[in-house]
């Protein structure tokens, strides 16, 4: 299903979710991150509307060295909300207006750079901007992570850990947040909590049923999850452990 709302009968497949999310804190370098999206280019899409709730500008930036179906997806997605996408060089973003509420940055770009955006993120910071740094999980057992250079959000897909490429998918996509967007963040959370004998239980956490049963309620109109895509991703990261990634 969607959504394990009887959690009595889904601690096995919770406790799995939890181990994904845990990796994809543990790699990205950020505190809190949802147990999966669709893929790639819609959790773009989705934190470049967490931008705009957050700050509610109604700008957005991306590097034109981001992945084109990302851009494509975020495109499509900001014309029906009124919110202006423009590609740029990072190198030549302009914040000094406070009138962008979000860059996008790939990490490393779609034709594997590697770049040091320290000094962007904190011109993005000082003026109001938060920015989302799309990445591959992979690459990250290597690199420096996203949550180190204070990026405010991180994106990506979990195909690489043990997914078949699949002609294009389906791929779980993974978002990772700070902690103070974490009720603004679409998507399922997986929480630990005890049970009425006092064990460890696991549970869908900080979002009511409304969240995804009635559409105007909901942070997201399309924050599906995929869970068995996100359990195989855990279940090889932990077959592998730290080490043999």
């Amino acid at each position: 299903q969607y959504t394990p709302y009887q959690a009595e009968l889904a601690q096995g497949r919770l406790e799995s979710l939890l181990n994904y999310q845990t990796m994809v804190c543990d790699l990205t370098g950020l505190p809190v991150a949802n147990a999966s999206l669709l893929d790639e280019a819609t959790a773009g899409a989705e934190a470049m509307l967490l931008c705009y709730r957050y700050n509610k500008r109604r700008k957005f930036y991306i590097d034109h060295k981001c992945h084109p179906q990302t851009i494509g997806v975020i495109e499509t997605r900001a014309s029906a909300l009124g919110i202006e996408v423009e590609r740029v060089d990072w190198q030549q973003m302009d914040l000094s207006n406070r009138d962008i509420s979000g860059i996008l940055i790939q990490y490393p770009d779609t034709e594997g750079n590697v770049v040091d955006y320290g000094e962007l993120i904190a011109n993005a910071h000082a003026n109001g901007t938060l920015v989302v740094c799309a990445t591959d999980l992979l690459a990250l057992t290597v690199l420096r992570p996203p949550g180190d250079f204070e990026a405010d959000m991180a994106v990506g897909s979990s195909q690489r850990f043990g997914i078949p490429m699949g002609y294009g998918g389906p791929h779980a996509g993974f978002f990772s947040c700070k902690h103070q967007f974490m009720r603004l963040m679409p998507g399922r959370m997986i929480g630990v909590t005890r049970d009425a004998s006092g064990n460890d239980a696991y549970r869908l956490a900080l979002q009511t049923r409304e969240q995804h049963i009635r559409r105007d309620k909901a942070t997201s109109n399309i924050c599906t999850a995929q869970a068995l895509l996100a359990n195989m991703s855990a279940m090889f990261a932990v077959y592998h452990g730290p080490d043999g990634l």
